[in-house]
């Protein structure tokens, strides 16, 4: 799985397992996302502990990226994509993570709720 971060021209970051597909000429037709969630920074404090450094604590929210479809799988047209990076390592294991718990869920026969909110340190 690739799991990437696409910065939409609408401003949105996006993490998905993201693919090219390419015509006969390797030109990009399309990218095409699995299980896509917008991932949005709620806040960004700075904590300071006696003698050490500092710390930055991110709140992230991970919500369905088009919340009123039940596709996992949407081809998007690459005009709109702005870039395509590799997520910090956090966002990307909570992510997975969150897709793992999904998973796990469905094939035990449980429904399954995507916590939206995630605390991460650096």
């Amino acid at each position: 799985m690739a799991v990437k971060l696409a910065v939409l021209k609408s401003g949105e970051n996006v993490i998905a397992d993201i693919k090219q597909f390419v015509d006969d000429n390797d030109k990009v037709i399309s990218l095409v996302f699995s299980n896509p969630f917008s991932v949005q920074l709620l806040t960004s404090e700075l904590l300071f502990e006696e003698n050490t450094s500092e710390e930055y604590e991110h709140k992230v929210a991970f919500y369905p990226w088009i919340v009123l479809s039940n596709d996992k799988i949407i081809e998007v047209d690459p005009s709109w994509v702005v870039c395509v990076v590799e997520p910090n390592e956090m966002i990307k294991t909570s992510y997975n993570n969150k897709m793992n718990s999904t998973v796990e869920g469905i094939k035990q026969g449980e429904e399954r709720v995507i916590e939206n909110f995630e605390v991460i340190t650096e």
